[in-house]
């Protein structure tokens, strides 16, 4: 499913952010990605969802060598990887349930095709009553909330999420922990980065520690 090969990353001719990473997920696997602030892992995350290419090393994804793919190849694999980005990235001009419904609507399927699901989903994050309002009148955690149920509507073979619990409480972030866990149950890989080693206590899984650009397992 993913593997990446002697990855380092650098802007420009600065210092290296990441540097020799490698390791392997399997289809199906479930990890999480740890580290103090400034580790890298919000960067290495953005490798993997191919917003970066990496300045050394390869990354292999869905079975093929991703650094090696001209931009144009590349929005086909990214519609297959899920990401719930720590900054939201939700769209103001649309209401929660549409920015939830936006990956679906981008595969092409219409409002009967998709309606159930998505208040289905957004029952389940807590989010029904705030279907039909705006992002800008959502708190933080329900913001989260709605970037964690786009990320995960489309069902994605691979699901990334940076910091999905930091707006939460603990009660909803053992939730949502549990709806990752489901997916991966489902056939979902994921990767989790977090701060709250309280979270591997829910999920019993591999933890990747990434600190000063390199990369081990706890």
């Amino acid at each position: 499913m993913l593997e990446l090969d002697n990855v380092g990353f650098r802007y420009g001719r600065g210092q290296e952010i990441l540097r020799e990473v490698s390791f392997r997920l399997q289809r199906g696997a479930f990890a999480f990605l740890t580290g103090p602030s400034g580790a890298g892992k919000t960067t290495l995350l953005r490798l993997l969802f191919l917003a970066l290419r990496p300045t050394a090393g390869r990354i292999h994804l869905f079975g093929q060598d991703v650094t090696r793919l001209p931009r144009p190849a590349l929005p086909p694999v990214r519609r297959r990887v899920g990401v719930v980005f720590q900054e939201f990235r939700l769209l103001d001009h649309l209401t929660t349930f549409d920015n939830v419904a936006l990956p679906l609507r981008v595969q092409g399927q219409g409002p009967s095709d998709y309606s159930r699901d998505v208040m289905d989903l957004l029952d389940w994050v807590g989010l029904k009553k705030q279907a039909y309002a705006f992002p800008p009148v959502l708190s933080g955690g329900e913001k989260q909330r709605a970037a964690i149920a786009r990320a995960v509507i489309a069902k994605p073979e691979l699901l990334l999420a940076d910091e999905p619990t930091g707006n939460v409480d603990p009660v909803l972030a053992r939730r949502l922990i549990h709806l990752f866990a489901e997916l991966n149950r489902l056939g979902t890989t994921v990767l989790l980065a977090t701060h709250d080693q309280g979270l591997f206590k829910q999920v019993r899984a591999p933890v990747l520690h990434l600190q000063d650009g390199t990369l081990r397992t706890l």
